[in-house]
């Protein structure tokens, strides 16, 4: 059985995301572009990269390398046709992070938006233990009551994730980065229009 991410179109996923109701496509971006700015790293990699939404907030010379990493091909390609700008610094490189963490490379920043949810904690600590990176942020989902997937005309698109989706916690996600040597250094907030929110947490390598 496959990955259920690679069922899921990359239209059906971005038009849902960026829906007026919901705008996380929206606050994923503007969190990357803080993100992206936010540390001293010469690499960087964006765990669960989709289209690159986001990548071109990166600025010429900012990273000498950019590692994008999905399980979905298709994603992969619109990511590199919608960047040409990062030429020779963007690698696409189509990973199952819950099969084959030991493939990928190191970096000196990891993004995570949105990306736990559907790896869990432990398959997380795997990822960053090969990776090896200095700094970690990852983006969470804060629910409603409302449940996980917000309302919308693309909600079934999404019903093959509900095998693999788990609500990560912030307190949760603190204790499985100390447990592999990151201190927490910053939180960020980010409203959302229908009563969720996105959690911007930032670790640091003790």
């Amino acid at each position: 059985m496959g990955n259920p991410w690679e069922t899921i179109t990359l239209e059906d996923y971005e038009n849902h995301m960026k829906l007026d109701s919901v705008r996380q496509l929206q606050g994923l971006n503007h969190l990357m572009q803080s993100q992206l700015n936010a540390f001293p790293a010469s690499s960087v990699m964006v765990l669960g990269v989709a289209g690159g939404n986001g990548l071109e907030h990166i600025r010429d010379g900012q990273f000498e390398k950019v590692y994008g990493v999905d399980v979905n091909a298709a994603y992969l390609e619109a990511a590199a046709r919608r960047h040409p700008a990062l030429k020779g610094v963007l690698e696409c490189l189509r990973i199952d992070l819950t099969e084959e963490p030991c493939r990928l490379p190191k970096a000196d920043l990891v993004l995570a938006n949105l990306l736990v949810e559907y790896i869990g904690y432990p398959c997380f600590q795997q990822v960053l233990r090969h990776v090896e990176p200095e700094y970690v942020s990852c983006v969470i989902q804060i629910n409603a009551e409302q449940g996980w997937v917000s309302a919308s005309p693309y909600l079934h698109a999404f019903d093959a994730l509900e095998q693999v989706h788990c609500q990560v916690e912030a307190a949760a996600l603190e204790n499985a980065m100390q447990e592999i040597g990151y201190r927490a250094a910053d939180t960020l907030e980010h409203g959302l229009p229908n009563g969720k929110k996105l959690l911007r947490m930032d670790f640091r390598r003790s």
